[in-house]
């Protein structure tokens, strides 16, 4: 397989990951918006499963009653809204006043 132990090493360099410390302003917010867009992504497939087996009670007649709502897919608008959240967290700018 390999011939001396200076070919493994070689070998085993492309499978480590390289660290990048410091990123910039465009690949903290490309990061911030892929969080947001997997959140509310998140978020509505939860709400579609519970849409899909959402049954109640009424107490008075103790009839089944089944609610048909679809829950809203998250838009750009949304996934904007939840970034800045996000991005307002991260810079610290939302604290709460004492």
């Amino acid at each position: 397989m390999f011939k001396t132990p200076q070919e493994m090493a070689d070998f085993m360099k492309s499978f480590t990951p390289t660290v990048k410390t410091n990123k910039n302003g465009y690949e903290i917010r490309t990061k911030i918006l892929e969080m947001a867009k997997d959140q509310l992504a998140m978020e509505y497939a939860w709400k579609f499963q519970g849409w899909e087996t959402k049954v109640n009670q009424d107490k008075k007649s103790g009839e089944i009653v089944t609610s048909v709502s679809m829950p809203e897919i998250p838009g750009v608008e949304s996934i904007l809204e939840t970034a800045n959240k996000f991005y307002d967290f991260v810079e610290n700018t939302n604290k709460t006043k004492e």
